[in-house]
């Protein structure tokens, strides 16, 4: 924001992580209590945890931080209007505007936000105003009804937290096979896969199970437990998401979906 030319007044930040990001990137913006960055601002932006928002709105509310006039935008992913019920009561305008991104603390997030979606969850009257800002920031709006915000949020965890610690086991049993970049060879593989995903859903589907290729499952799950537990359960519950899904739209018929299935039942197959 004010990269696209709002003036940051203030900004609270607290522990040294927060401290050293505030001097990095907000340089000319006093360090200040948040009663008091709340009082100097038209527009107070609440980027805290999710299980924070609400007892901060809330105190604000009541030691009568809040003025009416206000806007305050929160970026919770799970959490719509709700948690702002205290400060809008009081004549606050309130927003949820949630970036569907995956950030660093420095200088590059800047960048990642240009083309980067926003849930954006606003009253009708703030709508136009909750875009603007996304707009500004070189963002796309999208907007999200009260009632899902939490089904939205798990869309995006589930896509990409969990893909985060996919990746890191992957690269695990890559370096246990002797493969001395991990990264380098699955960096084409991955970027590929999620690009075919994302285009054709489950249609790119591919792999042994997605095959009916029950022999190299077993052979998979003979080295597994070598790996480190939390992989093995990983792959046993992948595989057999992948299994349904497959089989779900056409991909394999039931004889293949059999035979994977006792494999995967198997306790040590061999």
């Amino acid at each position: 924001l004010a990269r696209a030319g709002h003036l940051v007044v203030a900004v609270s930040a607290v522990s040294d992580a927060s401290l050293a990001r505030a001097e990095d990137l907000l340089p000319d913006a006093p360090v200040l209590p948040v009663d008091d960055v709340v009082a100097a601002s038209d527009l107070i932006l609440l980027t805290v945890p999710d299980d924070a928002l609400a007892p901060l709105v809330a105190g604000l509310a009541t030691t009568g931080g809040w003025r009416t006039g206000q806007l305050a935008l929160h970026t919770s992913g799970r959490s719509g209007l709700a948690p702002l019920a205290p400060a809008i009561a009081l004549g606050v305008g309130g927003m949820a505007v949630h970036p569907a991104m995956s950030f660093t603390g420095t200088a590059m997030d800047l960048d990642r936000l240009r083309d980067c979606c926003f849930g954006v969850t606003a009253p009708p009257d703030l709508q136009p105003v909750a875009e603007a800002l996304v707009v500004e920031m070189g963002g796309e709006p999208v907007t999200i009804d009260e009632f899902d915000r939490v089904r939205y949020h798990l869309g995006l965890v589930h896509g990409s937290n969990y893909l985060i610690t996919l990746t890191a086991q992957a690269m695990e049993i890559l370096a246990g096979a002797g493969v001395a970049e991990p990264g380098r060879v699955l960096r084409p593989l991955m970027t590929a896969a999620l690009d075919n995903a994302l285009r054709a859903g489950d249609s790119a589907l591919t792999g042994p199970v997605a095959r009916g290729d029950a022999g190299t499952v077993a052979e998979h799950l003979a080295v597994l437990p070598d790996e480190p537990p939390d992989v093995a359960a990983v792959y046993r519950v992948l595989a057999r998401a992948t299994l349904e899904r497959a089989h779900r739209h056409g991909r394999l018929p039931a004889t293949a979906v059999q035979a994977i299935d006792e494999v995967l039942n198997e306790e040590n197959p061999t």
